[in-house]
């Protein structure tokens, strides 16, 4: 008996799920990892109900889910996403609304975070469960969404000015106020700076053949020394007594300043977290660390120092839907979403309050918007020690920023032009993506040469913000469908996250109105558009643009609702996927 017994035993544990990495596997994360496979000789995927839906593409491939490594072994991409918006919401927006508002306008920034938080785990779906970017999983759609999505990416960051403000409170704070002359030209001394940092950024790329790893490094630590510099100068001169209104503006939900400019509010709703084309790199992002069925997919290698380029297909993967492979399904869920709460989440939520308490000590409503608050509202009332920690959180944050979106707007174009067109064409993405960078590092350095005003005013980083904001209504709506109709059972979202979905799309639909409506009526003088927070006292225009939004927040709830319920028992043990807020 005691012999059966251990046959029992041992058989047990060689049908155990094996579902975690192991130690030495799960180190390969942290350097980013990839598992090339026999892509010609893998089996397609079926097209059934356990495999994606293939819309305008061609079959995946079938091959396991990787196992799930260990939560420090892929930190970095939210890190990335963290740095993309430290420069923007977290100690421009945020702290200006704060200041001249009070605090009871922090419902809507903690609510913005969360909304950030299920969109871009949301994005990062499509990628965990395939291997593919989310550009892909538009264009599988429609060959006309990712197009649509870079050009109003480089509407909204393709003007230098974030550089160039950047460079303006390094050199200030650094004391660089002389003119340098070279060759002939002569060069203000912040612009000079301006230049050398995005030579900097340029050149980092450089530095080893996977260019992913070094911006994750140089952004973590950007990202942590920003971060602890706030914390820091709130302890130096912060009023803790602010602190004590938080819990109240917290609550305070649905509260609006009558008198509140729209396109304030949805841009420091877009920037509570990166906004708008930066949210849509956390898909590329994580394919590059390695996550999911992405280590089956090569990563982007600089061909100047790079080796051979690694294969990026076209069509992704799908795995078969055992148990094994649903509950690492699961474990990798979890491990994304936490991945980007610790890292995201808790980095934006520490470092925005910490300088709103602040600027709500400081700032006083006649101050200017933009950086300019800081350094004329703030700056003047500190020691000197703390107006130098002051630029260093300012420079740190505007730099990191900087930083990201480069990485940003380049990685999410040169993926899009290369499906769009590359493929077809033969094109190499390294390549495309090398070029990309060179070009816009080369455009900021040559407009940062001309003798023309280029700082980022806060009306024009405004704008920025509220377009940014307004873009996320599409393509949160795309997504939810997407993830909702393409995805089978035991990948799709659950009803928590289709939900909040709902609430996301609704969310930036209907700031995006008012937003459209307000600039028909002041901009272009069409008072039929005129809207109102109400919605009852619009003008007819404006009213229909409301109808509008109705419509399409009808039909998206409806038909993510019908494609989750249609899905509803048609993968055996799909339970077993199940987890926190899956």
């Amino acid at each position: 008996m005691a012999i059966e017994r251990e046959h029992e035993q041992v058989d047990d544990a060689e049908t155990e799920p094996e579902v975690y990495a192991s130690a030495e596997e799960g180190r390969e994360y942290r350097t980013s990892a990839y598992a090339p496979t026999a892509y010609d000789n893998l089996e397609l995927a079926a097209e059934d109900e356990e495999h994606p839906d293939r819309g305008n593409g061609d079959a995946y491939r079938e091959v396991d889910l990787p196992r799930v490594p260990k939560l420090s072994h892929v930190l970095g991409p939210s890190a990335i996403m963290l740095g993309a918006s430290l420069g923007s919401g977290e100690t421009i927006f945020w702290p200006l609304l704060v200041a001249q508002n009070g605090w009871s306008v922090y419902w809507a920034f903690w609510v913005g975070v969360l909304t950030h938080f299920v969109i871009n785990t949301e994005i990062q779906r499509w990628t965990l469960a395939t291997g593919e970017s989310i550009f892909r999983a538009f264009e599988r759609v429609h060959r006309a969404w990712p197009v649509l999505f870079l050009v109003l990416g480089f509407v909204s960051f393709g003007w230098p000015g974030w550089a160039a403000t950047a460079a303006k409170v390094g050199a200030t704070g650094l004391g660089i106020e002389s003119t340098f002359t070279v060759l002939g030209y002569q060069f203000l001394g912040w612009k000079a700076y301006g230049i050398l940092l995005m030579l900097l950024i340029w050149a980092s790329y450089q530095l080893t053949p996977l260019m992913y790893n070094v911006v994750e490094r140089v952004t973590a630590v950007l990202v942590a020394s920003s971060a602890l510099c706030a914390i820091a100068l709130f302890v130096l001169v912060g009023d803790p007594a602010e602190l004590a209104n938080i819990p109240v503006g917290a609550a305070s939900i649905g509260t609006l300043p009558g008198d509140e400019d729209v396109a304030v509010f949805l841009g420091g709703l877009a920037y509570a977290g990166a906004g708008g084309y930066l949210n849509l790199s956390q898909s590329l992002w994580i394919r590059e660390k390695g996550y999911g069925m992405g280590r089956y997919q090569g990563r982007v290698l600089n061909p100047i120092v790079g080796d051979e380029p690694e294969i990026v297909h076209r069509d992704g993967f799908s795995f078969e839907a055992t148990v094994e492979n649903m509950r690492r399904w699961r474990g990798w869920w979890r491990l994304a979403q936490l991945e980007h709460l610790v890292t995201f989440v808790l980095g934006v939520f520490v470092t925005a309050t910490a300088m709103m308490a602040i600027a709500a000590t400081y700032v006083t409503a006649t101050d200017p918007g933009g950086v300019e608050m800081w350094l004329t509202g703030v700056a003047p009332d500190l020691s000197p020690l703390a107006g130098a920690l002051l630029y260093g959180v300012l420079f740190l944050a505007l730099f990191t920023t900087e930083y990201a979106i480069v990485e940003s707007v380049v990685r999410n174009s040169a993926d899009v032009i290369y499906e769009a067109v590359g493929r077809e064409r033969g094109w190499s993405l390294p390549r495309i993506f090398w070029y990309l960078l060179t070009a816009f590092a080369g455009w900021g350095i040559l407009i940062l040469t001309l003798p023309i005003p280029i700082e980022q005013p806060f009306g024009l980083l405004l704008t920025a913000a509220a377009m940014s904001g307004a873009m996320m209504w599409p393509y949160t709506a795309l997504t939810l469908l997407i993830n909702t109709r393409r995805l089978p059972e035991h990948t799709q979202p659950g009803w928590p996250r289709i939900f909040a979905m709902w609430w996301a799309t609704a969310f930036f639909g209907y700031f995006s109105v008012l937003l459209v409506g307000n600039t028909f009526e002041q901009l272009l003088g069409l008072d039929a558009f005129r809207v109102t927070i109400g919605v009852a006292g619009s003008a007819p225009g404006g009213f229909l643009l409301f109808v509008v939004l109705a419509a399409t927040q009808v039909y998206v709830m409806s038909a993510s609702a019908k494609a989750k319920w249609r899905a509803e028992e048609t993968v055996p043990d799909a339970e077993e996927a199940d987890g926190l807020f899956s």
